[in-house]
């Protein structure tokens, strides 16, 4: 008639507890136990926790329900019943589970280049959560990173920025997921640097792209002599990692090498971009016979087309 039983619950300001022990009519007392704490004896309230009521009492079930259930309420459960002939119990033991919930987390951090990092996230809940931290800054796939609590980074890389989420995971509930952003600061360098040519007369851009965390400041040379907008006719625009310098009437004198500057606190670099006209030669080689040869191979790779066909 009375078998052991078993409950899972959720611990939460909102989880109801409900208890019941069956009874019939030759029952002459009952009462709930928790542990040898007597909750209830019949109608009267023994225990002094508000939480715990008497939820049914009729002649066939005896009931309690507990209310905003938590840790602290898991344990056996009895419940006594008393007949003509002899006592006898029912068990009912109170497993709590708790969603998993992440206490403590590091906050955001922005560090060098070759610095060590280390984040760490601490979470609770029953059972005792899975913790995983994964680089959300990579391809779908890429990011796992580490099962701990605490992730550690020696010698950071700059691709290695960007955020990091830690997810407590239990299986009681949705995981307690948390982000937190690494930045890498490393030097200037230039991506991007190309020479231009154009002709007297017309508008030249030069163009030099640099990459750094912080952001690049950038400055212009020609040879030994800094530049600036407004000067000689010329304009320097920086956007971003972009910086320009623009040429809106090209003249023979604004022929010849430039320098463009990347710097942050962390150090600089430097690229030298040439402005050129119709016929220099740049890098050994003239711009008409580079002309001449694109049509020599467009003509061969026309002819070769035909033949083929």
């Amino acid at each position: 008639m009375y078998h052991p039983a078993y409950w899972v619950v959720f611990s939460a300001t909102t989880a109801l507890l409900f208890i019941p022990c069956t009874i019939d009519d030759r029952v002459t007392r009952v009462a709930w136990l928790n542990r040898s704490t007597i909750l209830y004896a019949g109608n009267d309230k023994w225990s002094i926790d508000p939480r715990v009521i008497i939820l049914v009492n009729t002649p066939t079930q005896y009931s309690i329900m507990i209310q905003n259930v938590d840790v602290y309420d898991e344990g056996p459960y009895t419940c006594s019943v008393q007949t003509d002939n002899h006592p006898k119990t029912s068990r009912v033991h109170l497993i709590v589970q708790v969603p998993p919930q992440i206490m403590n987390i590091s906050s955001d951090i922005t560090v060098n280049e070759g610095s060590s990092v280390t984040l760490l996230c601490l979470a609770i809940g029953r059972p005792e959560p899975t913790v995983t931290w994964r680089h959300l800054s990579v391809k779908e796939g890429q990011g796992f990173v580490s099962e701990d609590e605490y992730l550690e980074i020696s010698d950071i890389k700059r691709d290695q920025s960007g955020e990091y989420e830690c997810s407590a995971l239990n299986d009681v509930a949705a995981p307690d997921v948390r982000k937190v952003k690494i930045t890498v600061n490393y030097p200037p360098y230039i991506s991007k640097a190309k020479n231009t040519g154009v002709s007297v007369g017309q508008k030249g851009i030069l163009s030099c792209e640099a990459s750094a965390v912080p952001m690049a400041e950038f400055q212009w040379f020609k040879e030994d002599t800094r530049l600036a907008t407004g000067l000689d006719g010329v304009r320097i625009e920086n956007k971003g990692r972009m910086s320009t310098l623009t040429f809106f009437n090209v003249s023979e004198k604004d022929y010849g090498n430039y320098t463009c500057v990347a710097t942050n606190k962390l150090g600089n670099t430097n690229a030298s971009i040439t402005l050129y006209g119709p016929g220099a030669v740049i890098d050994g080689v003239n711009s008409a016979s580079r002309a001449l040869a694109c049509l020599w191979l467009s003509g061969t790779l026309l002819a070769h087309f035909f033949i083929k066909f």
